[in-house]
């Protein structure tokens, strides 16, 4: 065999587990391991004959489904580069993304093409198939992989190789690609399987969009590298998830705090035989105290954890024997994985210190897509990565973050970094200055707040600045509200002070 990344999970499965069932989607359909396994052939065939070849992008926008994965292995065969789009975000993000990708082939679910269609042709995209039956006489992927040659290929792949392009939002207010390897999967999944003790028993619900990275390099890879069972959810219903949860006997389950609130909050909750779930992982924010308690009532506790895209995304993790001795804590380094602090000239501090997190190990990313610049800046001298985050380790080495350099707001999950909403804002009439910060959330965990300073004479409202970016960006990172301000406090050297902001506002 040559292809030593994702591309040869399936054969592999299709050897080892072929009539386990590999995927559960919609109501009770089954996927096994062989069928999956035959379907990423096919995939791998209808793309080959495409045109597509190692080191060309495949985007693939779509809900979770079947077809996310017979994609994602299918291009993994030829050593394609894999590039999940998030489905929330607007017409210009996908523009954008498609064409800093280089996209030579788009798969996407019907209800997108309206919002793709500028990007495709803004991006000279090759290909562009609808996945389903498909209309007209543009045929869908289930007819043109109904009608695909089979056959596995067995493209020359290494760990080293690009598997997949995540797009994480910059900084500077411009989505960055991080590339991240095979190995970079494969390690992070090999961390979940020991850290998380992932059994090919398992049955996993993912209930978060595959489109994360979270989802995918944590939830889905490391279950199906084992044989488990993963049951696919579009959306989150709490009442729906309740009943999937004692119909499928799953074990595993995966959210935010704001997910779990929801769950502890439904009526069929107490009734809902939740026997099997062992494994419970909270990601995004420090899980409530009213949540552990509701949870811990019935027998259930939580594994925590940090980390980001570029980290695939596990950085560290708390195992629930400590999560209410170390309650705050994000957890100890995975089991491949290193994580140091380091002052603002680089040196490592004493236990105790805050100073900037740096990671280190395989499952760290290539670096940014086209932006050597950025990739430069991203990791230190001796190679760890600055994660831009501020922290300090406990006498027992547990990580806590104390922090965040990059501002970035956490709103139920999904990242926003202000300074992306910030240059929309500014460009608004009458706008003379803007913060965006995150501010407490009973749902969400926090929500973007647009604090601005306006010219003599000029005013703004919430509902006009909605308006003016709906459409713009994803509707999640438009702030919830708009205050006006005299001034911005600033520092010495002018920069905006956000935490006077938050603290302000923040209640």
């Amino acid at each position: 065999m040559h292809n030593h990344g994702l591309g040869a999970w399936m054969s592999t499965r299709r050897l080892k587990s072929p009539d386990t069932v590999a995927l559960i989607h919609g109501e009770g359909e089954r996927l096994t391991y062989r069928e999956l396994a035959d379907d990423a052939d096919r995939v791998s065939a209808l793309l080959w004959h495409r045109g597509i070849r190692k080191g060309d992008t495949v985007a693939y926008l779509g809900e979770n489904s079947p077809d996310f994965m017979r994609v994602l292995f299918g291009a993994a065969q030829l050593g394609a580069i894999f590039v999940p789009l998030n489905t929330r975000l607007a017409a210009p993000e996908f523009a954008y993304m498609l064409t800093d990708s280089a996209a030579r082939v788009l798969i996407h679910d019907p209800e997108f093409a309206e919002r793709v269609a500028p990007g495709v042709e803004a991006a000279n995209v090759v290909h562009v198939i609808m996945t389903g039956e498909g209309e007209g006489a543009s045929p869908g992927l289930s007819t043109l992989l109904h009608h695909a040659s089979g056959g596995h290929a067995d493209t020359a792949v290494t760990l080293d190789d690009p598997a997949a392009i995540i797009y994480t939002s910059g900084t500077t207010g411009k989505p960055k690609g991080a590339v991240l390897s095979h190995g970079n999967l494969t390690w992070v999944s090999l961390n979940c399987i020991v850290d998380y003790d992932v059994v090919s028993s398992d049955v996993n619900l993912l209930i978060s969009p595959l489109f994360h990275v979270a989802s995918l390099g944590m939830g889905a890879l490391p279950v199906l590298m084992k044989g488990g069972t993963i049951v696919l959810e579009k959306g989150f219903d709490a009442g729906r998830v309740l009943r999937l949860i004692a119909e499928h006997g799953v074990t595993m389950l995966s959210g935010v705090p704001t997910t779990y609130q929801l769950l502890a909050d439904h009526p069929d909750w107490d009734a809902t035989d939740l026997s099997t779930l062992a494994k419970l992982t909270c990601g995004g924010s420090a899980v409530p105290t009213r949540i552990l308690n509701a949870y811990e009532q019935r027998g259930l506790s939580f594994s925590q954890g940090y980390g980001m895209t570029e980290t695939s995304p596990g950085a560290t993790s708390l195992s629930p024997a400590m999560t209410r001795e170390k309650q705050g804590s994000v957890g100890l380094p995975h089991f491949f994985t290193d994580v140091r602090i380091a002052d603002e000239n680089g040196a490592m501090v004493p236990r105790g210190t805050v100073g900037e997190i740096e990671i280190s190990g395989p499952n760290v990313f290539l670096g940014y897509h086209g932006n050597p610049e950025a990739t430069a800046e991203a990791f230190t001298s001796d190679g760890w990565f600055r994660s831009g985050d501020l922290g300090y380790l406990d006498a027992d080495g547990y990580l806590y973050i104390a922090d965040r350099l990059k501002d970035m707001i956490i709103s139920g999950g999904e990242n926003i970094y202000p300074a992306e909403v910030e240059n929309l804002i500014s460009d608004l009439p009458g706008v003379s200055g803007v913060a965006v910060i995150g501010v407490p959330d009973e749902r969400w965990g926090e929500v973007p707040w647009a604090v601005v300073t306006m010219r003599d004479g000029a005013e703004l409202d919430v509902a006009f600045v909605r308006e003016s970016l709906d459409g713009k960006i994803a509707r999640y990172k438009i702030p919830k509200n708009v205050v006006v301000v005299d001034e911005l406090p600033r520092t010495a050297s002018g920069k905006v002070r956000k935490p006077d902001l938050r603290q302000r506002f923040g209640g």
